[in-house]
């Protein structure tokens, strides 16, 4: 696949090299950021992960996350090359409402995202999918397979979700490199085409 002048439609990379792409990794608390980065970035990622104390008992939502013990406080951030043309930066939110003023500065300078869903809890993410509408940031949607998540077929979660017909909505194990690896790559043929149809003649 030719990634070539995708990000900055009708203008080449000077000299044709590398380009670097900034991808926000969103969702709501426990969908499985942190658990994506860590097993898709070639390189050692910076988590800001905080344990979970009795004191955030009525602050944060645990519904359907009662055994998680470790919580995003500021940002997670990886880096992966799709292939010698692409590497992206990895930027992971944290989920949980009292953390939601960080996203703005966060956004800055992305050029797509992930939102990260937990089918048995879809409620947790429209937060997120809210924002990249507001933020303008493209996205698509995956579905992180959990050992007791129902198998929903993906047009009932797109209905749910209210998603259009035009954001991709893909399944993945957040745990497994090549599953995280292929989301990734599905946000970059989104964004690829978005940028053809941008480039196509009025």
């Amino acid at each position: 696949m030719d990634f070539k002048g995708f990000d900055h439609p009708g203008r080449q990379a000077a000299g044709g090299g590398t380009r670097s792409v900034k991808v926000m990794i969103a969702g709501g608390f426990g969908t499985g950021k942190t658990t994506l980065v860590r097993s898709v970035s070639d390189i050692k990622p910076l988590t800001t992960e905080e344990t979970l104390t009795q004191a955030s008992v009525d602050v944060d939502d645990l519904i359907g996350v009662a055994d998680k013990q470790q919580t995003t406080v500021s940002l997670d951030f990886g880096k992966i090359g799709i292939n010698e043309e692409l590497v992206l930066y990895l930027f992971g939110t944290p989920g949980q409402e009292r953390f939601w003023f960080l996203w703005n500065g966060l956004f800055k300078g992305a050029l797509g995202a992930v939102v990260l869903v937990d089918t048995r809890r879809l409620a947790s993410s429209f937060r997120a999918i809210e924002e990249m509408e507001r933020q303008n940031v493209p996205f698509v949607i995956a579905l992180n397979v959990f050992p007791d998540s129902k198998d929903h077929p993906v047009e009932e979660i797109r209905d749910a979700l209210d998603i259009p017909e035009h954001t991709p909505v893909v399944t993945c194990d957040a745990r497994d490199r090549t599953s995280s690896r292929d989301v990734l790559i599905a946000l970059i043929r989104h964004l690829k085409a978005r940028s053809d149809v941008a480039l196509e003649p009025r």
